[in-house]
Parts: C-alpha cells; sequence; structure tokens
C-alpha cells in the first residue's frame, strides 16, 4: 500500500515538473530584453528595450505606443510574441511602462494625446543615440488610442520610417458612441436600455463642452457605472481627440491593420478616412476576419478562460494565427 501512495505521489510530482517546464519553455523567445530607464522632461521612464539574438552591425527599431489603459511595458507579457516576431525580421523593439506604472514618473491619466506623443519622442531621441540602433529605420507600433498619438509623433519626426496602426481610433466622440452601442447589444441589453445610455452621454458630452466639473457630472451620471474623478480628467482632455486631418502627416509607409470582431472601432469608418487622407502609394491595409480589437482570435476573444489558459500555456497561439506574419512580412518588406 505504501509503495502504491509513493509511486502515485512520485507520477503526481512527475507530472507537475513536466507542467512547470512546458510552461517555462513556451515563455522561453527568441529574442534579448534588457530594463532601460529614459530621463524627460517629466521623470524617468521605464521600460524594455528588446533586440534579436544574434545580430551584426545596426537593426532597425519599433516603437511601441499603447492604447488605453494602465499599461505597463510588457502588456502582461502579451507583446513579447510580437516582439519575437520582430526580432526574427531583423527589427529591435522599445515599449515602456506609462507613467505610473512599474517605476515610471506621473500619472498617465493626467496625460492629453500630445503629452503621450513628446514622451513617444524622447524615447526615440533616446534610442538614436544607441550604437546598435539604425536611426533611418526607426518605426512605430501602436494601438488603438495610439491612432491619435502617432499622427502628432510623425508631424515632429518627419524620419519615421514606418508606422504600423492596430485598429486605430480616429475620432473620439464617434468612436464612443460606435463602442457603447455594439457593446451593449453583445451584452444582451435591450434597445430601450441602450438609448438610455446614450441619452446619458449626451448629457455627459454637453457638460464636457461646458467644461463643468466632476461634481456636475455626478449629479447626472448613473450610480452605478461612474467615471472616477481621475478618468474624467483624462476624458476632459482628450475628447476632442480626431486624427482625420493629421493622417496627412504621413510620408512613409504606413500599414493599417482592422479586425472583423472589433466593436470598439468602427473599421469600415476607419478604413474609409485612412484611404481618403494617405496617399495609396503609402498605404496598406491588412484585414482578420476573425480578430477581435486587440488582435485576438475570435475563440479567445469569446471565452476569457480560454483567453486565459492560452496566455499560459501557449502564448504564441493567443493573437490571430495571421496577425503575427503578417506584420513580420511587412517590416521585411521594408526598404
Amino acid at each position: 500500500m505504501k509503495t502504491n501512495i509513493k509511486f502515485t505521489a512520485w507520477i503526481i510530482t512527475g507530472l507537475m515538473l513536466a507542467s512547470v517546464l512546458f510552461v517555462l519553455k513556451q515563455h522561453s523567445y527568441v529574442m534579448a530584453e534588457q530594463r532601460i530607464e529614459i530621463e524627460t522632461a517629466h521623470g524617468t521612464l521605464t521600460g524594455t528595450l528588446i533586440l534579436p539574438e544574434k545580430y551584426s552591425g545596426t537593426v532597425g527599431l519599433v516603437v511601441f505606443v499603447h492604447g488605453d489603459g494602465p499599461i505597463n511595458d510588457t502588456y502582461d507579457d502579451g507583446y513579447k510574441p510580437l516582439w519575437e516576431k520582430f526580432a526574427s525580421a531583423g527589427y529591435a523593439s522599445l515599449s515602456l511602462n506609462k507613467p505610473g506604472i512599474d517605476g515610471s514618473s506621473g500619472n498617465w491619466l493626467e496625460q492629453s494625446m500630445e503629452d503621450r506623443a513628446q514622451e513617444t519622442i524622447s524615447a526615440i531621441n533616446w534610442a538614436k543615440s544607441l550604437p546598435m540602433i539604425d536611426t533611418q529605420s526607426i518605426g512605430l507600433w501602436g494601438a488603438s488610442q495610439a491612432g491619435w498619438v502617432i499622427p502628432k509623433i510623425v508631424r515632429e519626426v518627419p524620419d519615421i520610417a514606418f508606422s504600423i496602426l492596430v485598429s486605430p481610433a480616429v475620432n473620439w466622440i464617434s468612436q464612443g458612441k460606435y463602442n457603447t452601442r455594439l457593446e451593449m447589444k453583445q451584452q444582451g441589453f435591450s434597445e430601450y436600455e441602450i438609448q438610455a445610455k446614450e441619452h446619458e452621454n449626451v448629457q455627459v458630452l454637453q457638460l464636457l463642452n461646458e467644461r463643468a466639473s466632476y461634481e456636475d457630472y455626478l449629479r447626472i451620471a448613473d450610480s452605478e457605472d461612474l467615471i472616477s474623478r481621475e478618468r474624467w480628467t483624462f476624458i476632459t482632455k482628450n475628447y476632442k481627440s480626431d486624427a482625420t486631418e493629421e493622417l496627412s502627416y504621413f510620408n512613409a509607409p504606413v500599414h493599417l491593420v482592422l479586425g472583423g470582431q472589433d466593436i470598439n472601432v468602427d473599421i469600415e469608418e476607419t478604413e474609409r478616412i485612412y484611404r481618403e487622407k494617405i496617399p495609396v502609394s503609402l498605404l496598406s491595409v491588412s484585414y482578420f476576419a476573425n480578430a477581435d480589437h486587440s488582435m485576438l482570435s475570435k475563440k479567445n476573444a469569446a471565452s476569457p478562460l480560454r483567453a486565459y489558459l492560452t496566455a499560459v500555456f501557449f502564448p504564441r497561439l493567443l493573437l490571430d494565427d495571421q496577425y503575427l506574419n503578417d506584420l513580420c512580412r511587412f517590416v521585411k518588406t521594408l526598404p
């Protein structure tokens, strides 16, 4: 009896050890990561510089511009499969913790889109001083809210070699209206409830236009769905964001990536505006029917549990399977 118990314990221990080793192997990437600090006019920014494991001479660089939220440099490791793909194509990557996150100075909720652009420009200037970086091959990758930030960067840094925009927003107000309706429909709210929320949002927009205080907002807000004071400050600084005219600043290749399952951004409107404002010689567009706003595959987007388990055991399979290869092909076609 004791022999059987010991044997079973050894089997269980062996399986647990094998599982740990498997997970560690899945999270081992073919690239070299370096923790970095960048001094700016507004304090220290922390982050990660990622280099190909083997390279000679200099390499190009992809600077990451995050979407909305308290995002750290790795996007909770979600960026790592993408960094690995860029590394395989001979590109380094640079990603920062947002202000107030993991040692970066400040508070990201106090930033305007212009602040975010200037912060990224500081990172680009820092990277240009590195001996391994080809200063003529520095490009940008940005998602969602980065659609308002990246055009401001290329306005001031005309030698940006390329820009990759994933599910970018164009107009803050119209994007918010679109997202509210589709998200509530997906969650099963009635048309009456959706219209009630839309009416509340019209009132909020009127308060914003009147430069009303947070206390004024609280008087009309739904007590069960309140915007925080910090978030209100962030919205007041940014709700007029509209990249439409700023898209004309692009003078190097722009790769627009859209997902057919995106309920955050109206991809048809986004593609139309990009095609109107960016010369056809500069713009390429990729559309992935089964990808959502974050480029998660349809199966992973539909199940938080599946997405979590995939992120733990098979992180390279979390995103749409065509997306990573598409970005790798794009940077490989650059001169």
